[in-house]
């Protein structure tokens, strides 16, 4: 704590973005505290005897995140909790929106879909917060944080009209299998919030459930209904990805 009062604004961001440049790589969360822990203080040192930031990393901040994550493993563990997390999150985001709506049915084409474009959002995840880590251009990354939120609800419309225009078996539920995986995909969700140590997955199922159910309710028309729910969602994931890398920094 006396280190990092001891920093310049601009030390402390770096470090910040470093934390999360390596995060994004899969790397292990103690090695991870280690090394920004280890370059604090050599930052804090180089400070004192009025030496910049820039002088310890060079030119390019990406070039010397890029070296350190490349000397560091790659923790499959736990990037293997958050492909869960997403995959299976991915999954009960549609079921629930579909149990408002009766009893579910899915298509083959239905469920290959949601796991691609669960793999599709997971690349993106890791992508988009490296590019975030190595850019300071607040707009840059607000447009980075608006099309990591926007990318997934799009990518599921499109397969919402690529399932009605190509045909594929369809697997029914009925009523009590319905009822059953709903109750799963609760239980699921708890249970990987917890084992995660995160409510991101409740948010954003509450941010993609309330606001069609409620505007479902209402005397609008149904293409208004699709824009304000959308629209809502969008801004709630992307100010929520805002406030968790911000909060996150700190």
């Amino acid at each position: 704590m006396e280190n990092n009062m001891q920093l310049s604004r601009k030390s402390q961001d770096f470090l910040d973005n470093l934390r999360i440049y390596l995060f994004s790589s899969g790397k292990k969360s103690d090695e991870i505290d280690a090394i920004v822990e280890e370059l604090e203080n050599h930052l804090s040192e180089a400070e004192k005897n009025g030496k910049s930031v820039d002088k310890i990393i060079g030119n390019s901040r990406k070039e010397y995140m890029k070296m350190i994550s490349d000397e560091m493993v790659v923790d499959y563990r736990t990037m293997f909790k958050y492909i869960c997390v997403v995959v299976f999150g991915s999954f009960s985001f549609t079921v629930f929106l579909d149990l408002l709506n009766g009893n579910l049915a899915y298509s083959i084409l239905e469920m290959i879909g949601h796991i691609t474009i669960a793999a599709i959002f997971i690349a993106t995840i890791l992508i988009g917060f490296k590019y975030i880590s190595t850019v300071t251009s607040l707009t840059k990354q607000i447009m980075v944080y608006v099309g990591i939120a926007l990318l997934p609800m799009v990518l599921f419309i499109g397969l919402i009209y690529l399932n009605k225009a190509i045909a594929t078996p369809v697997i029914h539920f009925g009523q009590t299998g319905s009822i059953v995986i709903g109750l799963l995909m609760v239980g699921l969700l708890i249970g990987i919030s917890i084992w995660a140590k995160t409510i991101a997955l409740i948010i954003i199922t509450l941010l993609l459930i309330v606001p069609e159910y409620v505007l479902s309710i209402t005397s609008l028309q149904e293409e208004t209904q699709l824009i304000l729910s959308t629209t809502i969602t969008f801004v709630g994931i992307g100010l929520y990805l805002w406030i968790l890398t911000t909060f996150s920094k700190k």
